[in-house]
């Protein structure tokens, strides 16, 4: 049985003995609901003494320390450990979170406390500066934060009688606090001569600014305002842990085992001594009081809570007990009876009763215990100790039957065996000796074949045979009782085991993740008949996994609430109940077992399962039976989009070149060109890795995205506006449910979202700091007022935003894999969905976090990978398409069934008042009823359905589509292939924009006398554009290859292109049907070139480092240049066609006479005086300037000059657009620069009149159109240029005093020296004159 998937059975969380009453205080209180609420280990119980029931809070994933109750005593808020901790709040009734406070704190939470009206939790920090936050915790908001103190923080309590102040302390201090607007300040408490300064460990205040407090030498100390005016002296004996304050005066709860009770101004009523009582002891530490009515609660040092009733003080009631510190490892459960045995480094053996839920017998050792055994037939229990020996005692009575010791080393592990005939003992000292029980425990053998100390033992059914595994993780089989090791495979084949709990063997592979070879599974145990086993790991985390679990890295279901390693783990005798220990936090945990029959019959789910997910995400494995991912989906989520240098390097960067700027400023630098250019037309648009990014606005124009720039598109004109604040990659667009405001996220370190207006193009919010790298995602909230971002980060950080305000609401880590969409629900705006791959969440907003939960699938299948997500015709509805082509449909986070909608993935869906919409990879758009039952019509995008009106061709039949909208009674729909269109609903299609598909874009030449250019990218295609205004793709042509270079003939009747496996074509510019073709080369064809005039040769540049000239009429090589140390980046022909100027990657300039191919030198005064037909190079003199200061980590890929050689456009591997005047001399020219490429700008190129300039983008896929508009041609638009990156001081310097004040610098010179110099020696370095009484 090689099932790989997780059991369908599951355990729920029954019960938790144990109270941490060690390193925390002031931790028990009662609930309004008269429950007690505590924690322990990673658990927040709530304890009911009239039903014995306890409820649990599983919201935290280690350690809680500190705990504080509401003022309406409902709510409880918890703190825990760790390296990121958080607090919750949630409610003690139906223990659910209702808020995360989050991103302050770091290493743990160390007190809580909510002020008089509830509204405001102050917390303390466990971190080296003891951090004091104030929150406005429903809104997970923090006020305030200050530095605590430089030692630990005991208590901090707001006063209930003056608001906005608090008192707090700990370590040899106490503070008096007020917040005032956001600013917490302190003043030091005084304590002048009436008391000694010393840690004060709790405190309660009082009316009138009184403060009383707990010191550690058991003195209550009295404070007014911030002045100890009277002492209360021996209050208790040794240190006063706990203070509480009730409506009938205060509770004392101490180190010497006392509670005592105040009156209102702090006399004494009573003093109630519990280690007199039945069940006190000596040493019995108070570390938690809590007075209500006649009741007290009292939490000790050693896990125990007493509930004392006040008029029988001497009888107090114990109701919970647990193990004291230190660790618990010992783990025994009876044979027949539902009775677990446990013992720990306390030296205590306990006995609990897994039915009345308590402590039945306790007995005190000798020695720390390690491990335990009960006998087959339920007599004796062995106890194994920390020093080598064990102990038998009877159970019945607790009294000893033997003690034994024949080793120095702890003893881990014992065993009886089935028949009840021996006991084998397995020691640190790599040994296991066997005892005979009937003989009075004598040693009859002793198994020695392990290198390593003994850690798990399990004993065949006949008692033959006896299997260990050890530190080293070898497991050896012995004959019984003689103990000799057994290697012969045969002999082992048919054994039977009587219990496994072995964590090495054929049959437990799958309990170890595929790539782990560490021992950090400290037990299992296997339910034969039930065919599961369940696992203790040292992550506290306890598992369960199908028996037997044969293939590494199975799937599993998880729970938490152990915080520490769990150190052993047991079923019960009839599998009713799981029993696990924990080593540090000394609890023992209940675990309910509930088949999977019971699961069909009750669906509700009860509520601690809703917090934890139970269906692990790192078993994600990939399962035998996942579909393969489609290819599409693939090829996307291998996309990445690290940059090596971002945007917001670059003043970092410049810094760096400080010495150039310098050197730079000095001389004196051409000034920019005074003519400009503008956007004008972008063809492109971004669907190969984005979905539902193309809408309608109010006012019926489309809004998408391209490369950075954010595309308004009016379709009645055929124009443009753009929103160009973005300098990268734009990933996702939403809109505003009033469709005139969209959301756009882009790539970058810090990556931004742009809220914007579509009429204005004028940006509303700009929201930053919690994306790195980018932002996948976005969506408005039904009201608009909210938004929700998905990040591209290791853990997709999903964030929700009050845009307008630029305030982050909630953040929480989304998923380790790729998530597609965020959806927020239209009904309820603190709810939201994420999808993705394996991926359905449903998330609701607490505070500053957000809690999630999985798709519950049920019995229906597995989680798909999802593309897209919307909410249906209620709150509860919601509807996911699948990777396989399936719409999900959901009602709260319950699978109800799917619908089979497409062939492949379903990439993009939209919900309409009455039914859906989807599209598919299939290229069908379906409409449907609004319960998805009926498919009411479909439109498949075929080139057959084009309408004459269309700005260009399809590029093939059903294109993938990824992304759908509906209004003004058409439907939109962009394809993977980059084509934008408008389906009518009678079916017609029109093409309203499109670009390249996915793949690099490098090819660009313009026609010498039309205004059209021809493209040619990786994506294998080569395409003719229509530069003047109907803007459209003019014809289109498959390639076998990709290609990287272009060039029309001279007479513009033939078009040239270089591909990318050596070969190149010439094609009719008209049809693109082939005229000629060619391979000499192995390597890219990177630039090709006619020679002017009658275009008679051609220059055939390639990657292997050489040039072949070319005759056109005759088809021949009539030349080869070669002597470049590197690979042709440019090349240009002199207006002769004798002389070609060749660029290398080596930077090199070099120069060929054509049509041999002969290398010249030319000198670079004489370089200037040739007339080039063209300029496209970026090497030499009269291109010095272009290179950025910056030029090490970024190179010029393309440049071009206009015809009249006054402005040279150039373009960068930063995505800029630049304008340098010609000839551009000396270093760092003066330029104008533009944004709207993302990453590479690989080409640009002047029209034959220079009224246009083309650029081409690279990855970004896009082919931009920029107006060029002359000096004075200025109109009152925002210039979209950014000017140069220096400013020399020829552009008028400063006035002397600005620049002095520019030069200023502020460092704060008390830092450095002293204000005033001292005289004299200081009071505390002074000889103390000797006083009467000395003399």
């Amino acid at each position: 049985m090689a099932d790989r998937s997780a059991p369908s059975c599951h355990l729920r969380l029954e019960w938790v003995y144990g109270y941490r009453g060690h390193q925390c205080r002031n931790n028990l209180y009662y609930t309004a609901a008269k429950e007690i609420v505590y924690f322990v280990a990673g658990v927040g119980v709530v304890y009911s003494p009239r039903e014995h029931r306890q409820k649990f809070y599983l919201g935290h994933q280690d350690d809680i320390i500190s705990l504080a109750l509401h003022p309406e005593r409902v709510l409880v808020a918890t703190g825990q450990v760790g390296k990121e901790p958080y607090i919750c709040v949630w409610d003690s009734y139906t223990v659910q979170t209702v808020s995360v406070l989050k991103d302050v704190h770091t290493h743990g939470i160390a007190c809580l406390a909510f002020d008089l009206d509830g509204q405001r939790l102050v917390s303390v920090g466990l971190d080296s500066k003891n951090t004091v936050c104030v929150w406005d915790w429903r809104r997970g908001k923090l006020l305030s934060v200050a530095p605590g103190h430089t030692d630990r923080i005991f208590d901090i309590s707001w006063d209930l009688y003056q608001p906005n102040k608090l008192v707090s302390c700990g370590v040899k201090h106490i503070k008096f606090w007020s917040l005032c607007g956001n600013s917490l300040t302190p003043k030091r408490g005084v304590f002048g001569k009436t008391g000694d300064l010393q840690t004060i460990l709790c405190l309660a205040c009082a009316r009138d600014e009184v403060t009383y407090s707990g010191a550690l030498n058991g003195d209550i100390y009295v404070w007014k305002g911030i002045n100890l005016v009277r002492t209360i002296q021996g209050a208790h004996a040794a240190g006063i842990f706990s203070m509480n304050a009730c409506e009938e005066g205060f509770a004392t709860g101490g180190r010497d085992g006392c509670v005592r009770l105040w009156d209102l101004s702090f006399k004494p009523i009573t003093v109630i001594d519990l280690r007199e009582t039945d069940q006190g002891y000596k040493g019995l530490s108070v570390r938690s009081v809590c007075w209500r009515g006649d009741h007290i609660l009292v939490g000790t040092q050693d896990s125990e809570i007493f509930e004392i009733v006040v008029h029988e003080r001497n009888k107090p009631f114990l109701i919970m007990q647990g193990h004291c510190e230190g660790e618990l490892w010992a783990l025994a459960v009876h044979p027949t009876k539902p009775l677990a045995m446990t013992g720990s480094d306390d030296r205590s053996v306990r006995i609990w009763s897994l039915i009345d839920h308590a402590l039945i017998a306790r007995c005190n050792m000798e020695e720390p215990i390690r491990c335990a055994a009960v006998s087959t037939d339920g007599i004796h229990l062995a106890l194994g100790m920390k020093d080598g020996s064990f102990t038998v005692l009877r159970v019945r009575d607790m009294t000893e039957v033997v003690h034994i010791k024949d080793r120095k080393e702890a003893i881990h592990e014992l065993k009886y065996s089935p028949d009840g005939n021996f006991l084998a003992v397995g020691s640190n000292d790599s040994s296991v000796d066997i005892y005979g029980v009937v003989q009075r425990y004598k040693k009859v053998g002793e198994c020695i074949g392990s290198l390593s100390f003994i850690t798990h033992m399990d004993w065949s059914s006949d008692s033959k045979y006896l299997q260990t595994n050890d530190g080293n993780g070898k497991r050896l089989f012995y004959r019984m009782p003689s103990g000799k090791e057994v290697t012969n495979k045969e002999e082992l084949k048919g054994i039977q085991w009587a219990s496994w709990t072995c964590v090495s063997g054929l049959e437990v592979n799958g309990i170890w993740p595929k790539y782990s070879e560490i021992n950090d599974i400290n037990s299992v145990d296997a339910n034969f008949i039930g065919q599961v086993m369940v696992t203790a790991d040292d992550y506290g985390v306890v598992k369960l996994f199908r028996y037997p679990c044969l293939r590494k890295g199975a799937k599993f279901k998880k729970y938490l609430g152990h915080s520490a390693h769990v150190t052993n783990v047991r079923w019960s005798h009839d599998h009713q109940w799981v029993v696990s220990i924990g080593g540090a936090d000394h609890s023992v945990f209940q675990w309910k077992f509930v088949p999977d029959r019971k699961l069909k019959d009750s669906l509700h789910i009860a509520p601690q399962e809703s917090l934890v997910d139970s269906n692990s995400d790192e078993s994600d494995s990939d399962q035998s039976d996942v579909p393969e991912l489609d290819s599409e989906i693939e090829q996307e989520t291998q996309i990445t989009y690290r940059r090596q240098v971002y945007k917001e390097d670059l003043p970092q960067l410049k810094e760096q070149c400080k010495e150039k700027r310098k050197s730079a400023a000095s001389k004196r630098r051409e000034r920019a060109p005074g003519n400009s250019i503008r956007l004008h037309f972008v063809h492109g648009y971004r669907a190969y890795d984005c979905r539902s990014n193309l809408f309608y606005t109010q006012t019926g124009e489309i809004v998408y995205h391209v490369a950075a720039v954010g595309v308004v598109y009016n379709r009645q004109q055929n124009t443009q506006r753009f929103y160009l604040g973005h300098d990268d990659d734009i990933l996702c667009l939403g809109i505003h449910p009033l469709k005139d405001y969209v959301a756009t996220g882009q790539v970058g370190r810090d990556s931004s979202i742009h809220i914007w207006d579509t009429e204005t193009i004028k940006p509303l919010s700009v929201l930053k700091g919690y994306h790195q790298y980018g932002v996948c995602a976005v969506d408005f909230s039904a009201d608009g007022k909210r938004l929700a971002s998905v990040g591209i980060d290791d853990n997709h950080t999903v964030v929700l935003w009050d845009w307008k305000k630029g305030e982050k609401l909630s953040a929480v880590r989304g998923s380790k894999d790729k998530i597609f969409v965020v959806k927020i629900n239209p009904y309820m705006p603190d709810k939201l969905i994420t999808v993705g791959i394996k991926h359905m969440k449903f998330w609701r907003r607490a505070g500053g976090g957000l809690i999630g939960r999985k798709g519950c699938i049920g019995a229906l299948g597995r989680t798909d990978t999802m593309m897209c997500a919307v909410y249906g015709w209620t709150e509860e509805m919601a509807f996911s398409g699948t990777s396989t082509g399936d719409v999900c449909i959901w009602r709260d986070v319950f699978l109800l069934k799917t619908v089979k909608a497409h062939d492949g993935p379903v990439f993009s869906m939209h919900a309409l008042e009455k039914g859906f919409v989807t599209g598919g990879k299939d290229g069908v758009v379906a409409l449907w009823d609004d319960t998805f039952e009926r498919c009411l019509k479909t439109y498949a995008i075929k080139r057959a359905a084009l309408a004459p009106g269309s700005k260009g061709l399809l590029l093939e039949d059903n294109p993938s589509i990824r992304a759908i909208s509906l209004g003004h009674g058409h439907i939109l729909v962009g394809t993977k292939n980059g084509e934008i269109l408008e389906v009518d609903k009678s079916g017609p299609i029109t093409l309203l924009v499109q670009g390249h598909m996915e793949g690099e874009v490098w090819g660009l030449a313009t026609h010498p006398h039309l205004p059209i250019c021809a493209t040619v990218s990786d994506d294998k295609t080569l395409r003719i554009w229509d530069l003047s205004p109907s803007h459209c793709m003019l014809a289109v042509r498959k390639l076998k290859k990709g290609g990287r270079c272009c060039c029309f003939s001279p007479d513009g009747k033939a078009l040239a292109v270089g591909l990318n496996d050596g070969s190149f074509l010439i094609v009719n510019a008209d049809t693109l049907e082939d005229l000629v073709s060619f391979q000499h080369r192995k390597d890219v064809i990177s630039e090709i070139r006619f020679s002017p005039g009658a275009g008679k040769y051609l220059a055939v540049a390639s990657c292997d480092n050489f040039v072949d000239i070319y005759n056109v009429m005759s088809s021949k090589r009539v030349g080869i240049c070669k002597g470049a140390s590197s690979y042709i980046t440019h090349m240009d022909w002199d207006v002769r066609g004798k002389l070609l100027q060749v660029n290398t990657g080596a930077k090199e300039q070099l120069f060929f006479e054509a049509p041999r191919g002969k290398k010249q030198t030319i000198p670079s005064l004489e370089v200037e005086k040739i007339g080039w037909a063209s300029w496209t190079s970026v090497l030499g003199s009269c291109c010095e300037g272009i290179w950025p200061i910056i030029g090490e980590v970024t190179d010029v890929t393309a440049s071009c000059l206009t015809s009249d050689s006054k402005v040279l456009a150039t373009g960068d591997d930063f995505g800029f657009v630049k304008l340098f005047r010609y000839p551009a001399k000396g270093k760092f020219g003066k330029f104008k620069r533009y944004v709207a490429h993302s990453t590479h700008v690989t080409n640009v190129r002047w029209t034959y009149d220079d009224s246009l300039l083309v650029t081409v983008g690279g990855a970004d896929t896009s082919l931009m159109l920029w107006t060029y508009e002359m000096e004075g041609h200025r109109d009152s638009r925002q210039c979209d240029s950014e000017e140069s990156d220096l400013d020399s001081e020829e552009d008028g310097g400063y006035d002397s005093d600005v620049t002095r004040e520019n030069e200023i610098n502020y460092t704060i010179k008390a830092l450095s020296t002293n204000i005033r110099p001292m005289f004299g020696i200081k009071p505390h370095l002074q000889q103390k004159e000797p006083t009467l009484d000395e003399r």
